[in-house]
């Protein structure tokens, strides 16, 4: 492989998380781990994940949910794992936004062919879509490979920051209401709660300043935010 590959494995029972990342760091993939719901929903952000391996019996918040939760913010292929092998119960996850679904006891070469099955079909949408490069003053990002950097200089993004930031490149000229962003972002009905909106482009704005003598996100006083002329 050519570059490490970010894989999210979510499995609560501690030997099959750890035969997961096994095999799939032996085939030069790079897995981390989450062993409940209420962590993974905690790790989408933390990283651009590739691949999530999600079980669906989960302490704290369900597969089910974190599936959700996936959904409301990443485009990342998802494989389920569970013991269920009925029709139903495959349908109802694939219809819930599942990409495949492997049943308990599996065969970790049969896993490992449909994580590479996923990453080539991700591979091959990005690949068809034109590859656009949006600039803006020296910010610079790739929305083909999810990479951002701001004066030649790398700058790590969670999921959020990355999805608000592209918000912006691709309008540069909008004023955003908070309303705005919170919708388009998270993907979920505006209910007034602006501190989550207002914290996470408060992060965005400081890493970028940090690499940067421009000031590029602006506030507008009784509206929201949109990039500085």
């Amino acid at each position: 492989m050519t570059e490490t590959i970010p894989i999210l494995v979510v499995e609560d029972d501690p030997a099959i998380n750890r035969l997961l990342c096994e095999t799939l760091t032996g085939a030069g993939y790079s897995p981390d781990s989450a062993f409940s719901g209420s962590e993974a929903i905690l790790a989408l952000d933390a990283r651009l994940w590739k691949c999530v391996i999600l079980d669906l019996m989960l302490p704290g918040k369900s597969g089910a949910e974190v599936l959700a939760a996936i959904r409301r913010s990443a485009h990342v292929p998802v494989i389920v794992l569970s013991a269920k092998t009925d029709k139903e119960s495959k349908i109802e996850l694939l219809k819930g936004g599942a990409d495949d679904y492997i049943t308990k006891p599996f065969d970790v070469d049969e896993l490992l062919a449909r994580v590479e099955a996923q990453l080539r079909r991700l591979t091959a949408y990005t690949d068809g879509e034109a590859r656009r490069v949006l600039i803006y003053s020296d910010i610079q990002m790739d929305p083909e490979i999810r990479e951002v950097t701001v004066g030649g200089a790398p700058v790590h993004l969670t999921v959020r920051e990355y999805e608000i930031l592209e918000l912006f490149l691709r309008h540069p000229r909008k004023v955003y209401s908070r309303s705005n962003i919170y919708e388009s972002v998270w993907g979920e009905e505006f209910i007034g709660d602006e501190k989550t909106v207002n914290v996470h482009v408060g992060n965005l704005r400081a890493k970028l300043n940090r690499l940067s003598p421009h000031k590029h996100i602006k506030a507008v006083w009784g509206v929201g935010f949109r990039l500085a002329e």
